[in-house]
């Protein structure tokens, strides 16, 4: 492996890390990351330190000032406009998947439910967190607007530590399994309006259960 795919990974790991303590808490709003400090305490060189923070600064965690990088609050507001702009981008991306995709297309996301269903029959809930964010992507995909998917892959990573939040409050993952496969028979049946209407509930129940999460005492 070159360095430089490793200094990438070591930098994503980081930068997971890192969002994670933001998006829970652990790390209080004007916290002063300090790249020297994070690479000793990571065994890492500052590349990719340099790396995870710029990532983070890109999905609005971190704030730059003269002195580096800071620490954002993040809260229900925060939680409120990622779901905004969810909402507005998948409804759009979905839209453009179900007039374009062809059968062969709805191969992707058929196959990422059989490990749903894999994940959800045995309560791993971080693997169907991915297998559930990888769902969507599919879509993103099939839409074929390439700036689409690069949107969604810019916030995707913080989507992922949220939904780990909502998983953990879920005693049973076979609703959401539920909503996904249905979401997808509507898909491959062309049915956009009805579509349209189970995507808003599923996104609002998803947004709900966060919220309700975050603002749980102990959070």
């Amino acid at each position: 492996m070159s360095t430089a795919v490793r200094t990438v990974a070591l930098g994503e790991q980081l930068a997971t890390l890192l969002r994670e303590r933001i998006v829970r808490g652990d790390v209080p709003a004007g916290t002063h990351l300090v790249e020297d400090v994070l690479a000793g305490e990571h065994g890492i060189s500052r590349g990719p330190v340099r790396d995870a923070l710029r990532t983070l600064l890109a999905e609005g965690l971190l704030e730059s000032r003269r002195r580096g990088y800071f620490t954002k609050s993040f809260g229900q507001a925060d939680v409120d406009e990622l779901y905004e702009i969810r909402k507005a981008a998948e409804h759009l991306a979905c839209e453009l998947a179900i007039s374009r995709g062809g059968a062969a297309e709805w191969d992707g996301p058929r196959g990422v439910l059989v490990e749903m269903a894999r994940h959800a029959e045995t309560g791993n809930r971080r693997g169907y967190a991915q297998a559930d964010l990888e769902f969507h992507t599919r879509f993103y995909e099939i839409s074929g607007n390439s700036r689409l998917l690069s949107l969604w892959h810019r916030y995707m990573p913080t989507f992922a530590t949220l939904l780990d939040i909502t998983n953990a409050q879920d005693a049973d993952l076979h609703p959401s399994f539920e909503d996904h496969t249905l979401l997808l028979k509507l898909a491959e049946d062309g049915d956009w309006q009805t579509f349209r209407g189970v995507l808003e509930e599923h996104l609002a129940g998803s947004h709900g259960r966060l919220s309700a999460a975050i603002s749980a005492p102990g959070a």
